[in-house]
């Protein structure tokens, strides 16, 4: 499914974001991608959807071949990737239904379709009795929700969470996590990008771990120790 063999990533002058890379993620896992600052888990996380490319190296994921990738047809790579960020991205003037429609209208998608895949997404993420409240009328947790369902509307076979409960209290930040494991449990591969420590943990999922840019371990059902 992922793959990167020997991928560096290198910034001018001379600052290497990764280095010597090699990894395989398998169809329907569940992996931690953790580090502390300046690891170089945020540069690998923007490979998965082609916002960065390799200086050297080759990353495929499924059928696409991220390093040759054409800038045109990275728009059909990311409705096969999901994309979760820190700070939601959510449009403040539009609301729960209109935000997730907008990710569907953007891809040209029919209004039939959109009828029928707003609803199924909104109950998976728990918000289908707030869908007409506006980001502003939800809580932390509520609006990563929504962030979540619009990353839902193409059935992505990959989900890339990138820190998605950094700007959450601990509880909203658990109840994310749950609603990651549920979409994993239906057969999505999720890979978490993370420096919490105490949500790595508490997932028992595979835990790989960044420092310098390297990769300095890999263990499944591991957990995040801070050296």
């Amino acid at each position: 499914m992922i793959r990167f063999s020997n991928v560096t990533k290198t910034y001018p002058p001379d600052t290497h974001a990764l280095q010597h890379v090699s990894l395989h993620i398998k169809p329907g896992e569940f992996v931690s991608i953790v580090g502390q600052s300046g690891s170089g888990k945020t540069t690998l996380a923007k490979m998965l959807f082609a916002e960065e490319k390799p200086t050297r190296g080759e990353i495929v994921i499924g059928d696409w071949e991220i390093h040759k990738i054409y800038p045109w047809q990275i728009p059909q790579l990311r409705r096969q990737i999901g994309i979760v960020f820190q700070d939601f991205k959510l449009l403040q003037r539009k609301t729960v239904y209109e935000n997730v429609e907008f990710a569907l209208q953007v891809a040209g998608e029919s209004k039939k379709r959109i009828k029928e895949v707003i609803p199924q997404v909104l109950k998976i993420v728990g918000l289908q009795d707030k869908k007409h409240r506006y980001p502003r009328q939800l809580s932390g947790g509520e609006q990563q929700r929504v962030s979540i369902a619009r990353a839902l509307v193409h059935r992505p076979k990959i989900l890339v969470a990138d820190e998605p409960t950094g700007n959450l209290d601990t509880i909203h930040a658990h109840e994310i996590i749950e609603l990651l494991r549920k979409i994993n449990d239906y057969g999505t591969t999720v890979v978490l990008v993370t420096h919490d420590r105490d949500i790595v943990n508490s997932l028992k999922k595979r835990v790989i771990t960044l420092a310098d840019g390297k990769v300095v371990s890999d263990v499944e059902c591991g957990k995040y120790h801070i050296s």
